[in-house]
């Protein structure tokens, strides 16, 4: 594969992962406008982000079986346009209860992402830049994500909550369009997929093997841990804390944005060392006490807008290192497989934790946010200090033996 073919590749898996983390946080930018403008509570809202989670993490597996039967470009269209064309129809028919049908649609999308995004860069990219490459890609989603308050909620701000939701499908159907531009290269990347149960064993087997579950259950805390912020930080900030409502969103793309420099600089990291679980267990450890400050302090708007941007960075360096241990983890040709069952975690999260967050918003626990967000946080610290010793003790005892 040539430089230029892998330059293409990377930019189309990233466009769409950016897209992709859009769509994700389009509900969630939303959610400081929905209860009036859909005359529902914010567990209602809890809901149907659950909906759009639990359908995600459902899908997910076989997505990642189809990407590597199909092929992932194929299955990266259907998403994009099925996404997109989910938030099209709540802009033009804005009930709940369309809400909640497209969010099913939008899951089924969403699942598509990770396994087609990560097998075509696994296959694709040269294995001394792959944590590079993980790291662009990784950017670009958090610069989705980075992007929905200032265009979604801004768009709903300045003219109405249905035009948010058509800019959303808008910004799908474009990426789509440039993802149709010419053949994604794959090359040589499907033949290993043919003979990849033979080479390492039957594929349920390999999803259930140790390794595989404990880097789910990694996702599993990782997306609850951020899910608080990214989602309801906003909400708890102006009704908790008095912070008006353009602060707190800034200090909310603050985070989102620092998170993507983040990766960038975790790409940087998670080719210039080996001790992943050590990075992040540092980061995820400082980015804990940050968030416990915000949970308890009074901050000034610009305090809070520095602490959150902190929070970002810290929790985005450590993205490529995960990453890489997923790809580390992953048989040669059932990358889209590994990855769409890991990252289940991330929707079982989702899932889980918008009902229990909006919970406490709805009661009046707006602080409850940030402590549930620093209490995940520390079990992930706790996780990924676990997952290093489990890895460097054997090659500890191997050199002992040597001598």
């Amino acid at each position: 594969m040539t430089a230029s073919t892998r330059s293409r590749l990377l930019a189309q898996v990233s466009i769409t992962h950016l897209t992709s983390h859009l769509h994700m946080l389009t509900l969630p930018a939303l959610l400081p406008v929905l209860p009036a403008y859909l005359d529902v509570s914010f567990i209602e809202l809890g809901v149907a982000l659950s909906v759009f989670n639990v359908v995600s993490a459902l899908v997910q597996t076989p997505m990642g079986f189809a990407v590597d039967r199909f092929g992932a470009r194929k299955v990266l269209l259907f998403g994009l346009l099925l996404g997109s064309a989910a938030f099209a129809l709540v802009g033009a028919f804005g009930h709940y209860w369309v809400l909640l049908l497209a969010m099913a649609l939008a899951g089924i999308a969403n699942g598509v992402y990770h396994p087609g995004d990560y097998a075509l860069l696994s296959q694709g990219m040269p294995k001394e830049r792959m944590g590079r490459a993980f790291s662009i890609h990784t950017f670009a989603g958090y610069l989705g994500s980075a992007l929905a308050p200032v265009l979604i909620l801004g768009t709903a701000t300045l003219v109405n909550v249905s035009a948010g939701f058509f800019l959303a499908a808008v910004i799908g159907f474009a990426s789509a369009a440039y993802l149709a531009r010419g053949e994604m290269p794959v090359g040589q990347a499907r033949k290993p997929a043919a003979g990849a149960a033979k080479a390492s064993g039957a594929p349920i087997a390999v999803l259930l093997s140790p390794a595989i579950l404990s880097l789910t259950l990694l996702f599993v805390l990782l997306s609850l841990s951020t899910g608080a912020i990214q989602n309801f930080s906003v909400t708890a900030l102006n009704g908790g804390f008095a912070v008006p409502l353009a602060t707190a969103n800034t200090a909310l793309t603050a985070f989102l944005f620092a998170s993507a420099f983040g990766v960038l600089a975790g790409g940087v990291l998670a080719d210039r060392t080996q001790r992943h679980g050590l990075v992040s267990a540092g980061a995820y450890l400082v980015a804990a006490a940050l968030v416990a400050i915000v949970a308890m302090a009074a901050l000034s708007g610009t305090a809070l807008v520095i602490v959150l941007g902190i929070t970002g960075f810290l929790t985005g360096l450590i993205a490529p290192s995960r990453d890489m241990l997923v790809r580390a983890a992953s048989p040669a040709g059932a990358e889209g497989r590994v990855f769409g069952f890991v990252s289940t975690g991330f929707n079982i999260g989702g899932a889980v934790g918008p009902i229990a967050f909006a919970w406490l918003i709805d009661t009046g626990r707006h602080a409850g946010i940030f402590w549930a967000s620093m209490g995940f946080m520390l079990l992930v610290v706790a996780m990924t200090l676990a997952q290093e010793l489990r890895t460097t003790r054997p090659v500890a005892v191997a050199e002992a033996s040597g001598r």
